[in-house]
């Protein structure tokens, strides 16, 4: 591996300067709440601009708090929203940079998956992706060093990604991160309503349950609820609201979920 994947979303999505996303992440993390124990294995995370899901991400990375210097391993995975392809795409740099540093890749995680005929090295699927990079900078606030494991998923089957996060867990140092919204464009009422029942289904750790347009990242969500169910994992809820409650109109909202794993 070589290079460094710069930051596509930078100045967009969150602030493009390192002390104003610095103290941006800060005040949003320090909004979300004290973290309730158990510390989690996994997290699911919204992907907007900071200014609408903002608040609903550090309400589930603020859950990491008590996990600062122990884990050693990230495994974040999102939707390709632009790049069509079938599995899951590893990144071929060797870092990821946002505005407050460069993140590692794990090249023992590539290894790990080297022989899995649903896991590829693919550049382009990476290149303008906002789903894994928004996520960096609360991961880099929060835990400080770690390696990452940067997944973008195609079109894959619950059970081929819970088996690739079966091979990636390296137990308590392993963190896995699945990176979506939930309903899109729907006006607020009826957004509320989809919304609450994929977050049954979440809680329950119902695969089926999630549908084709009840999150855009609904492939590593289910794979994750498939592997969760597996471990014996339990979910709980952190926060869920839509872009009608933090910034925006009430006619065309995205929703937006924090769940918790262990």
């Amino acid at each position: 591996m070589s290079g460094v994947r710069p930051p596509a979303v930078a100045g967009t999505f969150y602030p493009r300067d390192p002390a104003a996303l610095a103290a941006e992440v800060r005040v949003l993390l320090e909004g979300a709440g004290e973290p309730e124990p158990p510390p989690p294995r996994a997290l699911v995370a919204p992907h907007a601009g900071y200014v609408y899901s903002g608040p609903v991400a550090a309400s589930a990375f603020r859950a990491l708090t008590p996990l600062a210097g122990a884990i050693d391993r990230v495994v974040l995975a999102g939707p390709s929203h632009y790049i069509p392809f079938d599995g899951l795409a590893l990144a071929p740099q060797r870092a990821f940079r946002t505005p407050l540093g460069e993140v590692e890749l794990d090249p023992e995680g590539e290894r790990l998956l080297r022989d899995l005929p649903e896991v590829a090295m693919l550049e382009a699927p990476h290149e303008r992706e906002h789903a894994l990079e928004v996520e960096l900078p609360f991961l880099q606030t929060v835990l400080g060093s770690f390696r990452l494991v940067p997944l973008a998923v195609g079109d894959a089957t619950p059970s081929e990604v819970a088996r690739v996060f079966s091979r990636l867990d390296g137990g308590d140092g392993t963190l896995f991160v699945v990176s979506t919204d939930l309903s899109h464009y729907l006006d607020y009422d009826t957004a509320a309503a989809r919304d609450e029942a994929t977050a049954r289904a979440i809680l329950a750790l119902d695969v089926d349950g999630v549908g084709v347009h009840d999150a855009c990242g609904r492939v590593p969500l289910r794979g994750l609820l498939a592997y969760a169910r597996a471990r014996g994992w339990r979910a709980r809820e952190l926060d869920r609201r839509s872009s009608g409650d933090t910034a925006g109109g009430r006619d065309r909202v995205v929703g937006y979920g924090a769940y918790a794993f262990a």
